[in-house]
């Protein structure tokens, strides 16, 4: 049986939508699911009394579903909810909420917003053949309060048939904890795949027998890089934040013959959230880069180029760092190639590297510096054939598998950038759908680095740093394309990052293509 975590299903939730497949069909598909399962049960639904008990959420919009299914299948169906009808909490059981109380001669709706109110319906209880649970789910926190503690209790004391929408309220769904009380449920109908605490021993006797009902999630929800894989990422903001507590940055990069390279991936990493970034570069472009914008602090090294001699001072500014970007407009010099694989070498395997452009190359004459160290290698194709002598197929299926086994072979995390941008750490794997052709032009790689700089510093998991970096980047160069035309440039995409992250924190429907373009951009 396939397990899931909480966290992971409502990523999928948020990645079907994205996909097209909207929580309101999901929640269609749930309540329906619910109600088949009682069909098979009961062969004369007609003769039957069923009791739905349902909260102000999803849970219960689950429930408001199922209840109209059951009463268009002739069940006399009777519905509690815990809560006023105002105070229902998303725009699907809403709607769901509405329908039902449309069906004023086949559903019988009350309300029981305390303890009082919910003991004066004990005959429903009493009377009902069968009892949904759909209070609470998965998002439980603390213990249950009233009145849904009665009504739980109220549930358990009654000989109905008792059956918990996708997990038995007040039952912990990933540790199998009970907090404060839960429904002794006859059966659990969970959605898409069995969640992690309903598996438990301790947990049985809440759960009853347990089926897995598919709610129509895509299987691509489970493959590509989405909202739901990029939300649980972004840092809140506390009001008592300072300085540091979202990043210190550090970017290494520049040579006389490159400037831009090192300051995209500075300020992309400024506009992504990081509070201090500090680019080490030599004393040739030192104040080149200085004129980008007096957001960047700037280190000098002596030079036309990195050598060997700055090896000391890129390791002390380090020790400073929360996440590096190493190889931005570094170049090809021979000493510059020895000192990056010196340097990766040398600063501790607890530092997060991002390892891009000449640093990619440097590494590929050294590749077992990278391995079991805090690194995303970020290549194109034609640099991850230099890595691994691997040629990457066109075909999406054979450059999943070609990734993830390199990234398994060199214990990395590798982002190979693409149409479809693939991303591994060797045991899981990811595609991400977003970007488009305007952003071949040069320096959206380095605007990548230092999303992933940034985002590197709020996380320790790499792979889920390097996914969302990627879907960010790429939403960013969406945004701008839509707006400006095919014909952007690298610095444009530092505009739209800011917008990303407003977009993604809206309560809006992400939907991929061009009409959730146009709503961002209204």
């Amino acid at each position: 049986m396939r397990v899931i975590s909480t966290n992971q299903m409502r990523a999928l939730e948020e990645n079907s939508e994205f996909l097209g497949v909207s929580r309101l069909t999901l929640m269609e598909n749930a309540g329906r699911a619910v109600a088949n399962c009682l069909v098979t049960k009961y062969e004369n639904l007609s003769k039957i009394r069923v009791l739905v008990v349902a909260g102000p959420g999803n849970n219960g919009g689950d429930g408001f579903v199922a209840a109209r299914h059951l009463a268009c299948r002739g069940a006399h169906v009777d519905v509690i909810i815990l809560a006023k009808p105002e105070q229902i909490r998303t725009r699907e059981a809403r709607k769901n909420f509405d329908i039902i109380n449309n069906m004023m001669m086949s559903i019988h709706i009350y309300k029981a917003t305390s303890v009082d109110k919910l003991r004066k319906l004990r005959d429903l209880f009493n009377s009902a053949n069968v009892i949904i649970d759909a209070i609470l789910g998965t998002g439980i926190k603390g213990i249950v309060r009233e009145p849904l503690f009665t009504a739980i209790e109220m549930i358990n004391s009654s000989n109905a048939f008792k059956v918990a929408v996708d997990v038995p309220s007040g039952l912990n769904s990933d540790t199998g904890e009970v907090h404060g009380v839960a429904v002794k449920a006859d059966i659990t109908i969970t959605f898409h795949a069995a969640k992690k605490g309903l598996l438990l021993e301790s947990a049985k006797e809440y759960v009853g027998e347990l089926v897995v009902a598919d709610i129509g999630i895509p299987r691509e929800a489970e493959m590509i890089v989405g909202p739901g894989d990029v939300k649980p990422l972004i840092k809140p903001r506390d009001p008592w934040s300072k300085k540091g507590d979202f990043g210190r940055v550090l970017v290494i990069g520049g040579s006389s013959e490159y400037s831009g390279a090192p300051a995209l991936a500075a300020l992309a990493s400024l506009r992504t959230g990081a509070d201090l970034v500090i680019v080490a570069t030599p004393s040739s472009v030192a104040n080149v880069i200085r004129s980008f914008s007096p957001n960047i602090i700037v280190r000098s090294l002596s030079g036309d180029f990195l050598n060997i001699k700055h090896l000391e001072r890129l390791i002390d500014l380090t020790a400073r760092a929360t996440s590096v970007v190493i190889g931005p407009g570094l170049g090809l010099e021979e000493e510059t190639i020895e000192v990056v694989n010196e340097y990766v070498e040398k600063v501790s395997d607890k530092v997060k590297l991002v390892i891009d452009a000449d640093a990619l190359k440097a590494i590929s004459r050294e590749i077992n510096v990278v391995k079991r160290r805090k690194v995303i290698l970020t290549p194109h194709a034609g640099e991850f054939r230099i890595l691994t002598q691997v040629a990457l197929s066109k075909d999406i299926e054979d450059r999943r598998r070609s990734v993830m086994d390199a990234a398994s072979k060199l214990k990395v995390v590798l982002l190979v950038k693409g149409h479809y941008d693939v991303i591994s750490d060797g045991s899981r794997v990811k595609v991400n759908v977003t970007g488009n052709p305007s952003m071949t032009v040069g320096g959206t790689g380095d605007i990548l680095s230092g999303i992933l700089a940034t985002l590197a510093s709020w996380s320790d998991d790499l792979f889920q740093v390097a996914c969302a970096g990627a879907f960010i980047n790429g939403l960013a160069g969406d945004l701008a394309s839509k707006e400006l035309g095919n014909h952007i440039i690298a610095t444009d995409l530092l505009e739209f990052i800011p917008r990303v992250f407003k977009i993604l924190g809206e309560k809006r429907v992400l939907s991929r293509g061009y009409s959730m373009l146009e709503r961002s951009l209204e």
